[in-house]
Parts: structure tokens; sequence; C-alpha cells
């Protein structure tokens, strides 16, 4: 019995895997990746600096103190603080990523969708005006066929 289902599970494993939507995920998920990459290093190596012009460089230092004396950093902290700064830069990473994903791949590809729909709509009523017309031609020849035999009957 295990051998018969075995296969059939394989064969399901097989099939779900070389859909051509968990392939496309897949890679979407690696670029993604890599791209995340790229956004951190630029808000750390861009935006970072340009808060640091008018603060402190990185905005993991930006905190508030809640609670008690707020001394030191790290394990050695003391006091409750909101890092309210690690929370910004997050913000902005995720801001620029969703910016650049969709001006750069949600837009375009929206637009060539939309070129392509309209190119298929053209073609749908191209097709049915040559048919029109071809039906509209069919009817005269078939006219004139009448009009003949009915002028043919008459002499006879």
């Amino acid at each position: 019995m295990s051998e018969k289902s075995d296969p059939s599970l394989w064969q399901g494993f097989k099939a779900f895997l070389m859909r051509g939507n968990v392939i496309d995920l897949a890679v979407a998920v690696v670029i993604g990746a890599a791209f995340t990459n790229i956004v951190n290093s630029v808000v750390k190596g861009v935006i970072n600096p340009l808060i640091g012009a008018f603060g402190t460089q990185s905005l993991d230092s930006y905190s508030s103190c809640l609670k008690g004396p707020c001394t030191g950093t790290g394990d050695t902290a003391t006091g409750v603080r909101i890092l309210w700064g690690s929370v910004l830069g997050a913000t902005l990473s995720f801001l620029i990523t969703a910016a650049v994903v969709y001006f750069l791949m949600v837009l375009p590809m929206a637009k060539y969708l939309a070129r392509q729909e309209a190119r298929r709509k053209a073609k749908e009523s191209a097709e049915e005006i040559i048919e029109v017309t071809e039906l509209e031609v069919l009817k005269e020849i078939r006219d004139e066929l009448v009009a003949q035999r009915g002028s043919g009957h008459d002499r006879s």
C-alpha cells in the first residue's frame, strides 16, 4: 500500500513545485531579500548621516526615558527607555522599500498589462468588424443570386 501512496505523494509535490506561481514567488523572495540589503545600506549610509547633521548619526540612539534615571547603554542601561529612533529607522526602510517596489515594479507592470489588455480588445474588435464585413458580403451575394434566379424565371 505504501508503494502506491508514495509515488502519488511525490508526483503531487513535484507538480506543486513546478507550478509557475511557486517559482515566481521564490524568485520574488530572493530578489526582495537582496533588495532589502540595498535599502538598509541606503538608510545607514545616506539617511542616517543626513539626520546626523541635526543630531546623532545613528537613529538607534534616539530614545526617550520613560521611568527612572536613564543612564548607560546596552546591557548596562538603567531605567526604562522608549527607542523611537529604531522605529523611525525601520519605518524609513519600509517606506523607501515600498516606494521603490511600487514605482519600479508595480506601476510599470500595471501599465504593461493595461497596454496588453487594450491591444487584445482592439484585436477582438477588429476581428468582429472583419466577421461582420464578411457576413455582409455573403448576404449581398445571396441577395444577388436570388435576384438573378428571380429574373431568370421571368424570362422562361
